[in-house]
Formats: C-alpha cells, sequence, structure tokens
C-alpha cells in the first residue's frame, strides 16, 4: 500500500535550538589556531589585503574532526587539495575574463562539482559552504596571471598548517574520535533500551541507535587495520549497544550510559567480557564497510543540476539588480541544497534569518573593527570562533556569527561603506534563497524513490540471508556474523534513504507500509541472531560496569586501558 508524498513547507521547529555538539570548541579553537598565525603576520606586513588566500588553507581546519585520525589524515590533505584547485580556476577565470556573466557561471558550476564531491564522499561539516565561499569570492576579485602562482602558494602553506592543527589533538589523544563515536552509540542504545522496544517513540529510537552504532563501526574501520587493545575493547562495547538494539528488553541502560561516560575525556575504556569469548571475536566487522564513492556518484546527479542552475540563476538576477557582488547571492543558493526539498526549505528559512540578524551584528561591529586593522583582524577571530561554537545547535545561529565575518573579510583589502555592505547582502540573501529554493522545486529528483526501492530490495534479501542462516541447524559462526552485519547496515540505509524521499516533491507515492513492514520483520530477524550467536548475557551481572572510587582491582572492572 502506497501513499501520496504530503507537500509541507514546515516552519514550527525550524529554528528552535538543539543541544551543543559534544566537541563543539575542538572546530571552535581548531580555525582560530589556523587562521590567527596566518592573518597577524600580515597584519605585520602590512598586507591584509592577501588574507582571502591564507583563509583559503586555513578554513580546512574546520574539517575532519570527528574523523579517526589516520582517517582525518588523509581526508585534510584532499580537503586542502579540493580548496587549492577550486581556488586556482577561479583565479584563472578571473585573470582571464572580467565578463560577469562568464564568471557567475564558472562559480556555478564549482558550486555544484564540489556540492557532489562533498556529499559522495560524506566529508561532513562543514561539506562544500566553506569551498564554494572562497572560489565564488574569488572569482570577482582583481587578479593577473603572474600573482597566480603566489596566491596558490599562500594557500597551500596555510592549507599545510591547516592540517597540522587537525591532527594535533592525535598527540594527546589518539583514540578520542573512536570513543567519542562509541560512547554515542552507547547513549542511543540506552535511550531504546529505555523504551523496552514497545513504548512510544520506539521506532524512532531503534532508528537512532542503528544509526549510531553504524556510525561507530565505520569509526573503527576508518581507523585502520591495525589492531591494539583500545579499538578491541571499543570493539566490545559496539557489540553490547548491538545487543540493547536487538534485545532492548534484556539490556540495562543505566549500565549501557555509565559505560558512555567513561569513554569521555581521557580516562580508562571500560572492561566488557566478550559473550563468546576471545577466540570468536567480532567476526564480519568487514561487511559494515560504506559503498565506494563511485557508487554514490550517480544518485547526486539531481542535486548536481539543482545546485548548477540554482546558483547561475541566482548571479544572474544579482547583476541584473545591479548589485555588487553577485557571488553573495550565489553562495546562498549553495548552502541551501540538503537531501530534498523540504529539508531544503527549512535550511532557506534558517540562512535568511540568521543573515538578517547577522547584518545588524556587523553594523554593531564595524565602528570598532573600523579603529584600527588589529581590530579587524581580532573581531574576524572572534567571529570564527563563535560561528563555529554556535552553528551545531542550529544553523541560523552560527549564521549570525558568519555573515558579519564575510562582510569582514572584504575589509581586509580596504576599508567600506558599512551601509553598501550591509544592503547589499540583504539583497543578495533575499535573492539567492529565492531562486536557490525556486530551482530546487523546479529540478525534480525521481530518483528518491528509485533509491528507496533499491534500498527496499537490499533490506529484505538481506533480511533473508540471515533467516537461511537461522534455519540451519549449525550455521557457520562467520557468516551468520556477517549476516547480522550487512542486515544491520541495510536497515540503517533502508531508513536514511526512506527520510531522504519523503521530503522529497514530485514524484510518484512512495510505499511507506512496505518500509515500515521490512523494518519490523529485519529488526526481529536481528534480535533472533543475536540471540543465536549467544551474544545476549544470560545473567547481567557478568558484564562488568564502571568503576566505584577505590574498587579499581585487577579483573573487576575496567582495563588497564590508556587512551
Amino acid at each position: 500500500m502506497s501513499s501520496a508524498t504530503p507537500h509541507r513547507l514546515p516552519l514550527a521547529g525550524v529554528l528552535r535550538l538543539g543541544r551543543p555538539s559534544d566537541i563543539w570548541f575542538k572546530p571552535a579553537l581548531s580555525v582560530v589556531a589556523a587562521v590567527a598565525p596566518p592573518n597577524l603576520a600580515l597584519l605585520a606586513l602590512g598586507r591584509l589585503d592577501l588574507a582571502m588566500y591564507t583563509m583559503a588553507g586555513s578554513l580546512c581546519a574546520l574539517y575532519g574532526h570527528n574523523r579517526p585520525y589516520a582517517a582525518r589524515a588523509r581526508a585534510l590533505a584532499w580537503v586542502v587539495l579540493g580548496m587549492v584547485g577550486g581556488l586556482a580556476v577561479a583565479l584563472l577565470a578571473a585573470a582571464l575574463t572580467t565578463n560577469a556573466v562568464v564568471l557567475v557561471t564558472v562559480g556555478a558550476v564549482l558550486a555544484a562539482l564540489q556540492k557532489t564531491v562533498c556529499d559522495a564522499t560524506r566529508i561532513g561539516p562543514p561539506g562544500n559552504v566553506v569551498l564554494t565561499f572562497i572560489s565564488s569570492a574569488s572569482l570577482f576579485a582583481p587578479q593577473t596571471l603572474d600573482r597566480l602562482p603566489g596566491h596558490l602558494g599562500l594557500a597551500l602553506a596555510t592549507g599545510a598548517w591547516a592540517w597540522l592543527v587537525g591532527m594535533a589533538p592525535g598527540l594527546l589523544r589518539p583514540h578520542g574520535p573512536e570513543r567519542r563515536a562509541t560512547a554515542q552509540a552507547l547513549n542511543a542504545a540506552a535511550a531504546y533500551a529505555d523504551t523496552r522496544g514497545t513504548a512510544d517513540g520506539h521506532a524512532r529510537a531503534r532508528a537512532a541507535s542503528a544509526a549510531a552504532i553504524h556510525a561507530a563501526w565505520q569509526s573503527l574501520l576508518a581507523a585502520g587495520a591495525r589492531p591494539d587493545r583500545t579499538r578491541r575493547a571499543l570493539e566490545r562495547l559496539l557489540v553490547r549497544a548491538e545487543v540493547a538494539l536487538a534485545a532492548p528488553a534484556d539490556a540495562d541502560p543505566v549500565r549501557l550510559r555509565a559505560w558512555a561516560r567513561d569513554l569521555r575525556g581521557t580516562g580508562r575504556v571500560p572492561r566488557v567480557e566478550s559473550p563468546r569469548g576471545d577466540a570468536d571475536e567480532l567476526l564480519g566487522v568487514a561487511a559494515a564497510q560504506a559503498l565506494p564513492v563511485r557508487h554514490r556518484l550517480a544518485p547526486l546527479a539531481p542535486l548536481a543540476v539543482r545546485t548548477a542552475l540554482g546558483c547561475a540563476l541566482a548571479g544572474y538576477a544579482a547583476l541584473a539588480l545591479g548589485v555588487g557582488r553577485p557571488y553573495w547571492a550565489l553562495v546562498t543558493a549553495a548552502s541551501l541544497y540538503q537531501a530534498n526539498v523540504t529539508l531544503t526549505w527549512s535550511r532557506g528559512v534558517q540562512r535568511v534569518v540568521g543573515n538578517l540578524v547577522g547584518v545588524l551584528l556587523f553594523a554593531a561591529l564595524a565602528p570598532l573593527a573600523h579603529l584600527h586593522p588589529a581590530a579587524l583582524v581580532l573581531c574576524s577571530l572572534a567571529l570564527n570562533f563563535g560561528a563555529e561554537a554556535l552553528i551545531g545547535r542550529n544553523y541560523w545561529l552560527g549564521s549570525v556569527c558568519v555573515t558579519p565575518m564575510a562582510l569582514l573579510i572584504t575589509e581586509f583589502a580596504r576599508a567600506q561603506d558599512p551601509a553598501e555592505l550591509i544592503t547589499d547582502r540583504v539583497v543578495d540573501t533575499l535573492l539567492g534563497a529565492l531562486v536557490g529554493f525556486v530551482a530546487a522545486v523546479a529540478v525534480t529528483n525521481r530518483r528518491a524513490g528509485d533509491r528507496l526501492e533499491h534500498a527496499l530490495t537490499a533490506a529484505e534479501r538481506a533480511r533473508e540471508n540471515a533467516a537461511r542462516l537461522l534455519a540451519e541447524p549449525h550455521p557457520d559462526p562467520r557468516a551468520l556474523e556477517s549476516a547480522r552485519r550487512g542486515l544491520a547496515a541495510a536497515l540503517v540505509d533502508l531508513r536514511a534513504t526512506a527520510d531522504a524521499a519523503s521530503g522529497e516533491w514530485w514524484q510518484r507515492a512512495l510505499p511507506e507500509e512496505r518500509v515500515v513492514l521490512t523494518e519490523q520483520s529485519g529488526h526481529r530477524t536481528l534480535a533472533t541472531t543475536v540471540r543465536r550467536q549467544g551474544l545476549v548475557p544470560r545473567d547481567r551481572d557478568t558484564d562488568r560496569g564502571p568503576a566505584r572510587d577505590g574498587d579499581r582491582g585487577p579483573g573487576r572492572t575496567t582495563e588497564d586501558i590508556r587512551p
């Protein structure tokens, strides 16, 4: 049975503030550490006009904070190369032509490419927006061919510095990202265990728990193949979270939350005995690995077209109105596009509200920033910190700091009339949001329904595979573990795909009832598999919870594992 997808534009809750991220201070401090030395050096040299190029590299420090350090090293390197590559194309275009229509077109194509690559690689926040901001602004900066090597060299040098800043915390807490991911999985599993699998909201809690557990496994897998004691201990804790997901009535949410608390900071990793013994440890983990990037590119084609079309039309409209900085309208449009039209609408509301409040903050800060170039640099640093500290609570709140920061950056080369800057920014924001959303509605994404059908088929096949193994009198343990992990990953993908499709417009009715039935039967099969594997402890007391003060004896509560 199918039902039509409702076409609603929500307002309730769009501006509601959430809880700050557990690591909100890490990107906030990192961006300050990455931006401050180059900008202060330029200030001392009297060359703040070069700040746009150093900022290009420094802002790469915003990326990768949730990734294990081995994976973060690779991701940050690619971000730096992507940033410098986009900057190179923009500067070359600016040096070759001053035709505004051509420059807007180049910016729109770059924005679509950056959006597609960021989504396909799942690089995470801040996604394509920072890359598009730098490349689009560079298109409209005066440029000559002979200055390109020096400007790109500055970006590459500060990008290398940002890489060092992003990797530095690993010297003190090498397993920090994996510990946080495991703690989030344990807390999510505890929330589901609170429902006992039947109370109100249990389906939503189950989906959140499954997603958190899957993300934690991905974090451990991304850390590399080399095993160590800390990773093995984290893997055992994740198995306990999986048990709570499959058998919530048999789980102890208090103990799960206590384990999660013990993973914060630099304390010891809680000791959890493997219910099957050390000889049968964590089989089939590879089944949870993500699809290669090339398999995630094709479904993003409609989103790429939306981005290119929306950014181009927003820039052209700004030019038609005589706005002096059409790239602001382009960047506003680029920042809107989310997984579906409904989420794009919500982001548009947040962007407009944040920018309008942000220009008021700029009006208040401009007199202070104009007192001295040092004040300008310090105000910019403070806004960098504020943007990353607040954006995790809601996008609009972070935009309140991002907007005046972007306006101040335009004054690094020369002081400008605040009233003119404010007027241009307000017009470009409203224009970019309106045109960008219209493009999102106009470019249909009928592939969303096809992807949901594929996800349903994959989940049903994974469930049948697990059920077939369960029907055997003595199934191979490795095959059963691999089937369980494969089914868990398929159910996570099904829920994410269904959520994305439900907010898309202009498509055929979705098989909502089939999705619900597939999820229910899949999780029942998961529960049966967990019990068949003997993962559910017969006696909860066999799990050793976190130690009390003074109770740290060997074999009692914790392993002596340093982070």
